[in-house]
């Protein structure tokens, strides 16, 4: 049986004049009340976790404005499946981000760009056509109950006087419950850090599985710079309710050292004047599309290429996990101008290590509109703000 959609039945009640001598015990007012409570809808979060070239496993589709961003299919096994992601399911957040009203590609791109972590806000078919038909304010709908900030990424770098500027001032031997306590103008304070914050996260590892002394020793081997994520100790508690785990994916952008870059060439006499290579890193055996060779004084050179940029994209097009002859064939096709997205190996590797995308933080590739964003399996309709994708 197909569920059933657009606007529901809803049984007229009985019109109830308010008797001042009857006042709350009246049972037509008690009932009106229990009614509109139980039409609510409630948003259900869901946590989807992939491995590295994996897709997130299913089918995003906006045709009409009025039926929002849909789940159109979940791949069996994938990590949408296992999340308990279902078709027919509206997405209201993306990250923690609104994004009923925004253009479908940007959508797309927030999805693939989030690394190994995605966090969606859905509600169900019927719930999501009810709160159309009856004017919910879906926006309303997603608010947090009570002060909710991001969590915050902070790279700071040791000072030869004060170090890091920061120590610790939880319980000793208590593990997940580290509060920082910073000092003013140090390093820690001027990367991001206030004192108070929830120590959440530091160079890859969760401090919710480190004791206090781990966490210091970890804090004290660091040589010139250490990588953490931090949060107030009342958004910590909204995380908590929410039972919602407070990841990198989550954050704020305060001071990386690393981002991608977006370069622009338009072709030369010669060419763009680089050479696209595909190689392996030395630590992972990972294979890489990196750039090479790029002439004095040619487009590449001129657009900011650098000898040695990985290659993430394509005209908006992520080519990460593309064979080599893929990745030219776009570029080709591309005619006499192309757009690349790079990123200096030493940022992959902290972005690899953060469990995010380099174009996580990047604004221009999430809203580039000249193209659609890729995996294999895009789809689009006009206008841009519809489509469908494969994520």
């Amino acid at each position: 049986m197909k569920p059933r959609s657009g606007c529901q039945d809803v049984t007229e009640l009985p019109r109830f004049t308010f008797n001042p001598k009857e006042g709350i015990d009246n049972p037509a007012l008690v009932i009106t009340d229990d009614f509109e409570s139980e039409q609510n809808p409630l948003p259900k979060l869901y946590h989807l976790r992939r491995v590295e070239g994996q897709n997130f496993g299913f089918y995003l589709q906006s045709v009409t404005e009025k039926q929002g961003l849909e789940i159109t299919d979940v791949d069996p096994w994938s990590p949408a499946e296992h999340s308990g992601l279902k078709a027919g399911d509206r997405v209201l957040e993306v990250n923690d981000d609104y994004v009923v009203n925004m253009n479908f590609i940007k959508v797309a791109r927030k999805i693939q760009s989030s690394g190994l972590h995605l966090f969606l806000l859905v509600l169900t078919k019927v719930d999501y056509e009810q709160a159309v038909c009856s004017g919910v304010d879906l926006k309303m709908l997603a608010a947090k109950e009570g002060p909710c900030s991001r969590p915050r990424l902070c790279h700071i770098t040791r000072h030869q006087g004060c170090g890091l500027g920061m120590t610790l001032i939880s319980a000793e031997g208590l593990k997940g419950r580290c509060i920082l306590s910073v000092e003013t103008d140090g390093p820690a304070e001027k990367a991001g850090v206030t004192s108070g914050d929830r120590l959440v996260w530091i160079n890859g590892i969760m401090t919710s599985h480190l004791t206090h002394e781990s966490i210091n020793k970890s804090l004290k081997k660091s040589a010139d710079s250490v990588t953490v994520l931090v949060i107030d100790g009342e958004s910590e508690s909204c995380y908590i309710r929410r039972k919602m785990p407070i990841l990198p994916v989550l954050a704020g952008h305060c001071n990386l050292p690393h981002s991608a870059k977006t370069m622009h060439l338009v072709k030369g006499p010669e060419g763009y004047g680089f050479l696209l290579r595909q190689e392996k890193i030395t630590d992972k055996q990972q294979t890489v599309h990196v750039l090479r060779e790029v002439d004095k004084g040619s487009p590449a050179e001129e657009a900011g290429m650098e000898d040695g940029d990985l290659l993430l994209a394509v005209n908006g097009e992520l080519v990460e996990f593309l064979e080599h002859d893929d990745v030219v064939k776009r570029v080709r096709k591309s005619g006499e101008s192309v757009t690349f997205t790079t990123v200096s190996i030493q940022g992959r590797r902290l972005f690899r290590q953060l469990g995010i995308s380099p174009l996580f933080f990047h604004g221009e590739f999430i809203h580039q509109d000249d193209c659609v964003p890729g995996q294999a399996g895009i789809q689009t309709v006009q206008p841009q703000m519809f489509g469908e994708a494969l994520l």
